[in-house]
C-alpha cells in the first residue's frame, strides 16, 4: 500500500502544470474545478454535452473544449480520438460527467441510460486513452457518490437493470461501479505508473437531478434546499486536490474519498475485488475493447 495523507490540510507540494481533461465541465463542480485549475496555470480541456454551455465555459477561461453526449458510445470514441490528436500528453483525466437520469430508458447502444452515462462511456473513454495515460503516469479521477452506499447493488449479469430498476438503484449502482472501476484501474495499472481515485463531492447545489423523477429533485431546485447544499466550488475542492497533488504522497491511489479522507463506511460490494474484476471484464466486452 502506498504511503498517503488523508487530511485536507496535506502539506505536499503541488504538481507541475499539467494537461487536465474534465468531463461534465459545462457547469457544476466540473466547471468550478476547471476555473480553479486553469487559474492555477494548468492546461485544461472542458468536455460537456451542451455545445452552448461548454463553449461558454471555455471562452470564459480561454481553454479548449470538446462536446460529447455519453448516451452515445460513438461520442465517447470520437472524443477519445479528438483528445488523443489534440494533446501530446494527458496528465489527469477527470471522469466527472454523470447524474441521476430519471425513468428507465435505453440508449441508442441498447444500454440503460444511467449505467451508460455514469459508468460505461467513461470506462470506454479511459480505455481508449489508456496508452497515453500510462505513458504519462497520469491520474484518473472518478466523481462518485455516497449514493453508492445508500442505493447501490451490483449484479454483473444485469448491468442494464432489466429486473431491478429504480432511478435511485440505477444511480447508486453506477456510483458503486465508479468505485470498483477505480480500484481495478489501480490493481491492473498502478505498477505501470497510473494512479486512480474516486470521491464523493457532497450534496452540491447544481443542476444534478433536473432530468430525473428523483425525490431529491425538489431539494436541488428549491431556494430553501440550496441553503443547506454544498457550493460547486466546495464540491470541486477534492477533484482539484487530486489533480494538483501527488498520488502516494498526498492521496492514496485506488481509494474512495469522502470529506477529503478515505471513506470508512462504504457499500460492502465496493470491497469485493473479484466483483471489480468481473465488472471490468464485462464492461470491456460490452464496449468492444480488449480486457487488459
Amino acid at each position: 500500500m502506498l504511503c498517503h495523507m488523508d487530511s485536507a490540510s496535506s502539506s505536499g507540494s503541488p504538481r507541475e502544470p499539467s494537461t487536465i481533461v474534465i468531463t461534465g465541465a459545462s457547469d457544476g463542480i466540473g466547471a468550478a474545478a476547471a476555473r480553479r485549475l486553469s487559474a492555477d496555470g494548468h492546461r485544461v480541456a472542458v468536455v460537456g454535452r451542451s455545445p452552448e454551455k461548454t463553449a461558454k465555459v471555455a471562452r470564459e477561461l480561454g481553454v479548449d473544449h470538446f462536446v460529447a453526449d455519453f448516451t452515445r458510445l460513438a461520442d465517447a470514441r470520437r472524443l477519445a480520438a479528438e483528445l488523443d490528436d489534440a494533446y501530446p500528453r494527458i496528465d489527469v483525466l477527470a471522469n466527472n460527467a454523470g447524474g441521476i437520469l430519471g425513468d428507465r430508458t435505453k440508449t441508442v447502444d441498447g444500454h440503460e441510460r444511467t449505467f451508460q452515462v455514469n459508468h460505461l462511456a467513461p470506462f470506454l473513454l479511459t480505455n481508449l486513452l489508456l496508452d497515453k495515460l500510462l505513458t504519462n503516469h497520469a491520474a484518473v479521477i472518478q466523481t462518485s457518490s455516497a449514493g453508492a452506499r445508500l442505493f447501490g447493488h451490483l449484479d454483473v449479469d444485469d448491468l442494464d437493470h432489466d429486473d431491478d430498476f429504480t432511478p435511485h438503484r440505477a444511480y447508486g449502482t453506477a456510483k458503486l461501479e465508479n468505485i470498483l472501476f477505480t480500484t481495478e484501474l489501480h490493481r491492473r495499472f498502478h505498477d505501470q505508473g497510473l494512479a486512480s481515485v474516486a470521491f464523493h463531492p457532497g450534496v452540491v447545489a447544481t443542476s444534478f437531478g433536473t432530468e430525473s423523477t428523483s425525490f431529491l429533485r425538489p431539494l436541488y431546485q428549491s431556494r430553501i434546499g440550496k441553503l443547506f447544499l454544498t457550493t460547486p466550488e466546495q464540491g470541486a475542492a477534492q477533484l482539484v486536490r487530486f489533480a494538483q497533488r501527488e498520488p502516494g504522497v498526498d492521496w492514496q491511489s485506488g481509494a474512495y474519498y469522502e470529506n477529503h479522507r478515505v471513506a470508512r463506511r462504504v457499500n460492502p460490494q465496493a470491497r469485493d475485488a473479484d466483483l471489480a474484476r468481473r465488472l471490468w471484464d464485462r464492461s470491456a466486452e460490452l464496449v468492444g475493447v480488449t480486457a487488459r
